[in-house]
């Protein structure tokens, strides 16, 4: 399977997804990575970050798009611009720092210095250039990215001059970023409490795949829902304590509740969990102090009626296929990024609403730490479990990996969606690999570019 990457063909990949099975060298060949890298990461849209990161001129934030490294700025004119992160004259990256505030961008190496526009304002010692330098001088700034785009304050962005626009991207996915800007009695969301960083030994997919798997939670994480299930619920706590016992606990339902529980499926490679959760103090059925001093707050903002709906919606995470997933009820983001066949770093923020009771935030910040955190009990129980599949997939075991449980009982809804007959259901990750293939393929073989949605292969 490992031929030079100059000689894979769309037949090649299209033999390694079946309709309820995947060959282990989507996971592990480096070639296929740097496919990836170029055909999917390289075109589709990417999330970049969030406005409220950069809210003030001169404010900036840096990450990376795949490998390339990408600069978001606020301008004096208030836009905000995604940029190549990439000095224009040898080629080293301009700006170094996670995030801050600057006047302008000057790089390490020779000086040469941009605006926060991206635009070239200085290069030491420029007699030394001749006409020429002088009539190209404009297109040697900061090169911005091929297409941005924000969708109600998140900020994407894409290396491919050619694709759907973003809103038709996203699709009905959208919906999701309007449940939690809509939860803000305040109308707007922003990015607090600091940044949640960790590597781990596997590929990228293994973890988008797995956010949505309601089959593994009761096994890979059992230690953590029987030490929880010993507590005392009244022992004395800040809140911290009571939130990830109460997340432990629920793990550990019956196996009929999680069947209850709905994935529902997008083009593209999206999907989305409805909430499987009965926490009293986190959601919208709470009768916490807390909890009914903010839904005055967002009645008075959107009315009875409206405020009604709003907390009406149940979902848990959402998935925006290939680098995003959150949870817009507790106000959780995590953003993917590849490092290598089997290696990828991941981004955790917490989102503060606005015009909510402060204490909602402090609970925001503690189910982070009790769920996100590297020492989080919950996670460093997946990150194993993700190290145990790199190794496993290394030996000469099967050469292919199952994703058909609930394959042929997929069921299309009436807006375009897919939800699986019950929530145990892969429906989720045979989506992602059908958005998958269509993006590895050249536009016309197999679909076509992503289009997603039912079964992968079929």
């Amino acid at each position: 399977m490992n031929r030079p990457l100059t000689q894979r063909s769309t037949l090649d990949l299209a033999a390694l997804v079946r309709p309820d099975r995947v060959h282990r060298s989507v996971y592990t060949d480096p070639d296929i990575f740097e496919l990836e890298l170029g055909r999917l990461f390289g075109t589709a849209w990417l999330f970049v970050g969030h406005e409220s990161q950069v809210p003030n001129p001169g404010d900036f934030y840096t990450t990376r798009l795949g490998r390339q490294p990408i600069l978001m700025v606020r301008h004096h004119d208030g836009k905000v611009r995604v940029l190549h992160n990439r000095c224009a004259h040898r080629g080293a990256v301009v700006c170094p720092a996670e995030a801050g505030n600057a006047r302008h961008f000057q790089c390490g190496y020779h000086g040469w210095t941009y605006g926060t526009d991206g635009a070239l304002t200085g290069v030491p010692r420029q007699e030394g250039y001749d006409e020429r330098f002088a009539a190209e001088r404009d297109d040697l700034g900061l090169r911005p990215v091929a297409r941005q785009g924000d969708y109600r304050g998140f900020i994407f962005a894409s290396l491919s001059e050619d694709g759907p626009d973003l809103e038709a991207w996203l699709g009905d996915i959208a919906t999701s970023f309007d449940d939690m800007v809509d939860r803000a009695p305040g109308g707007e969301i922003e990015v607090a409490g600091g940044v949640f960083k960790h590597t781990y030994d596997g590929n990228w997919k293994l973890y988008i795949e797995n956010v949505n798997d309601l089959m593994h939670p009761a096994f890979v994480h059992a230690s953590s829902i029987e030490t929880a299930s010993k507590q005392r619920m009244d022992a004395p706590t800040d809140g911290a304590g009571e939130i990830a016992i109460r997340q432990m606990i629920q793990n550990g339902v019956l196996a009929k509740i999680w069947d209850n529980v709905g994935v529902w499926a997008y083009d593209g490679g999206h999907s989305y969990m409805g909430d499987y959760h009965d926490d009293e103090r986190l959601l919208a059925a709470s009768d916490d102090p807390v909890f009914v001093e903010y839904r005055k707050a967002l009645e008075a903002a959107q009315g009875a009626k409206r405020t009604r709906e709003i907390l009406s919606v149940s979902r848990f995470n959402t998935v925006v296929y290939p680098n995003l997933t959150f949870m817009s009820s507790f106000r959780q983001l995590r953003v993917i990024l590849p490092v290598a066949p089997d290696k990828t770093e991941v981004h955790i923020y917490s989102f503060r609403l606005k015009g909510a009771p402060e204490a909602m935030f402090h609970d925001t910040v503690r189910f982070a730490n009790a769920i996100n955190s590297p020492a989080s009990q919950i996670l460093t129980d997946d990150l194993e479990i993700y190290r145990r599949i790199r190794d496993g997939l290394l030996s000469e075991g099967s050469e292919w990996l199952h994703i058909g449980r609930g394959e042929g009982h997929d069921v299309a809804d009436e807006d375009g969606a897919h939800h699986g007959n019950h929530g145990t259901s892969e429906i989720h990750i045979r989506n992602q690999f059908k958005a998958w293939l269509d993006y590895m393929s050249p536009p016309g073989a197999i679909g076509g570019a992503a289009s997603g949605g039912g079964d992968a292969g079929a």
